[in-house]
């Protein structure tokens, strides 16, 4: 996706009316955001999203109808809105959350509890409007593995990491751990910006939108294994 000149569009999806008018006018407040629109559950948040074109859409998981997970997915997954793709960032109330994983393979970009504070937000939103994933390291090892480790992965089709050199796979498994551009470039004794170019082929080659894909796919395919040989 191509984030448009000017402000950040923004959607909130949320069922409860309070929570939804609280995040549109903490994010109003913002000269660099702009929300063009809420939702109050999923169906109505595709709608909104299909007519409205916001470059993120942040996403509430559980709301009557059509949860967030599916309408995530008809957003962001293959058949969605066509060549504009909304980053969904997900809301949640738990930082473990059943539902999340789910939401992350249906596409979402990043999560946030709902207890967050402004200045949070705010960093979440310019974050997956820049096109990075929000899955901060800690996160990102507990969460993946914790899934990973819960839901067996043999009825799905396996992604292949043939397409990439030695040194993308060595690049996609320090994502995988939760590590920062400027922590791989440290780890691997490159610049950053040579970090960049490899993350950059890695999601080209594997037809990954974003980081959080990335991860999954390291999981799914076997290249990390849940709880082994994971930085501290």
């Amino acid at each position: 996706m191509t984030i448009s000149a000017g402000p950040v569009r923004i959607l909130v999806a949320d069922d409860h009316q309070v929570v939804r008018a609280g995040f549109a006018a903490l994010l109003d407040s913002q000269p660099d955001f702009e929300v063009v629109g809420t939702a109050s559950d999923g169906t109505e948040a595709v709608r909104a999203s299909r007519e409205l074109r916001p470059d993120v859409v942040l996403m509430d998981i559980r709301m009557p109808g059509m949860d967030g997970i599916e309408a995530t997915r008809q957003l962001c997954g293959p058949g969605g809105t066509g060549a504009h793709v909304p980053r969904v960032l997900i809301l949640t109330t738990f930082d473990l959350d059943e539902y999340v994983y789910d939401a992350l393979r249906a596409g979402a970009s990043g999560f946030l509890l709902k207890d967050v504070t402004a200045e949070r937000l705010f960093d979440a939103v310019r974050v997956i409007a820049a096109g990075e994933a929000l899955l901060a390291p800690s996160v990102t090892r507990r969460l993946i593995s914790e899934f990973a480790q819960q839901r067996p992965t043999a009825s799905q089709p396996a992604i292949s990491l043939a397409p990439l050199t030695p040194r993308e796979t060595e690049v996609l498994s320090l994502i995988a751990e939760g590590l920062s551009n400027p922590e791989i470039a440290g780890r691997l004794v490159v610049s950053e910006e040579t970090v960049k170019t490899h993350v950059s082929r890695v999601l080209a080659k594997l037809g990954l939108r974003d980081r959080t894909q990335a991860v999954i796919a390291a999981y799914e395919s076997g290249l990390v294994v849940p709880g082994a040989g994971r930085a501290g």
